[in-house]
């Protein structure tokens, strides 16, 4: 049975990349080293230095663990797709459309 592969796109390479170096930035400036991040992490050395290049590999919970590593910043996590400008346009649009009130049974009673 062949791996699967994931398609990533260029922009998106550009954007873990550049979270990458975001991480980066955050553990030099904390002043933790690799080793303590990677173990607080639970992960190897190599891992966190392919999360620091913002490889697409790398799974999910492996930048939050981290990210939360890092004191407390995979609570940034949340903000992921907070304001979805594109849903709410679309849902708008859906809103503006007019639709007509079922029509009532009436009664008459003569």
């Amino acid at each position: 049975m062949s791996k699967r592969t994931t398609v990533i796109m260029p922009g998106t390479e550009k954007i873990l990349s550049q979270m990458g170096e975001q991480i980066k930035l955050a553990r030099l400036r904390r002043q933790i080293p690799a080793d303590l991040v990677s173990e607080r992490a639970g992960i190897s050395r190599a891992t966190l230095w392919a999360v620091e290049k913002g490889t697409p590999t790398v799974a999910m919970g492996t930048y939050a663990a981290v990210l939360h590593a890092l004191n407390g910043l995979d609570r940034d996590l949340l903000l992921i797709a907070k304001d979805d400008e594109l849903g709410r346009k679309l849902q708008d649009l859906n809103l503006l459309t007019r639709k007509r009130a079922p029509k009532t049974k009436k009664n008459h009673e003569e």
